[in-house]
């Protein structure tokens, strides 16, 4: 799930929105409940691995709360189970958690514990986390505005086949803004963000699109042909 961002129409992700399953048995039954669409069980199937600190059945119980399945949605609900199963070092509630800080949903809203919570995420390797820690540092949120760790944390989750951060790396090349201007490889970046969208992602792979087409407007037949082979032999990385 990803959440827009009223300021330069940049997106936030919320990302890994599917509940997480941790073991066979009763919990693995509430994900086959979760999946059949009976909230109502999957949430009395994994209320008690929470309850036993189990940090996956948290995160789930969080889900559940924060789209209202099975129980009335209730934000503060969904942020103190996300919280639970962040401090055990789940990347997926640190995630979320930010998310909730960051859009002051069920907690005050705190820029500066959102980006805090987004870089354990980052820095496990999560590349929504690493796109959302880009996005702070491009807008000066909750941290000083810093282009270079903006391209740095984008970077990191563009090598993983983020769409969207290969797009706004492209455009910090295409600008100079964080790393040396560099048109090929923003091009390169471009190329690959509009690969890789979806048809449905209708929005950000037009945007892609059409940056690399501007640009390529401006650039030489030799500059094109090189970011298109680096598009060709790109192969994603792992995230940390």
């Amino acid at each position: 799930m990803r959440h827009r961002l009223a300021m330069l129409g940049l997106v936030l992700a919320l990302g890994v929105s599917g509940p997480v399953v941790a073991a066979a048995g009763p919990f693995e039954d509430g994900q086959a409940a979760f999946e059949a669409g009976d909230y109502a069980t999957a949430l009395r199937l994994w209320r008690p691995f929470s309850d036993q600190g189990n940090a996956s059945a948290q995160y789930n119980l969080g889900l559940l709360y924060y789209n209202g399945q099975g129980v009335p949605q209730d934000y503060a609900q969904a942020a103190q189970w996300w919280r639970k199963a962040a401090d055990q070092g789940l990347v997926g509630g640190q995630l979320k958690l930010g998310f909730m800080y960051h859009a002051g949903q069920g907690v005050p809203k705190d820029d500066a514990r959102a980006a805090q919570w987004y870089r354990k995420a980052a820095d496990q390797g999560l590349p929504d986390a690493q796109f959302n820690l880009g996005l702070m540092y491009a807008l000066g949120q909750g941290v000083p505005q810093d282009y270079a760790q903006a391209a740095q944390w984008w970077r990191k989750a563009a090598d993983q086949g983020e769409a969207e951060a290969q797009n706004n790396l492209g455009a910090m090349y295409r600008d100079g803004k964080g790393v040396p201007q560099d048109v090929v490889i923003a091009h390169m970046w471009f190329n690959l963000a509009a690969a890789s969208l979806r048809a449905s992602a209708t929005e950000p792979r037009n945007k892609a699109t059409t940056n690399r087409d501007l640009l390529a407007a401006k650039m030489s037949p030799a500059q094109t042909a090189e970011a298109q082979r680096l598009a060709r032999e790109w192969k994603p990385t792992g995230g940390k």
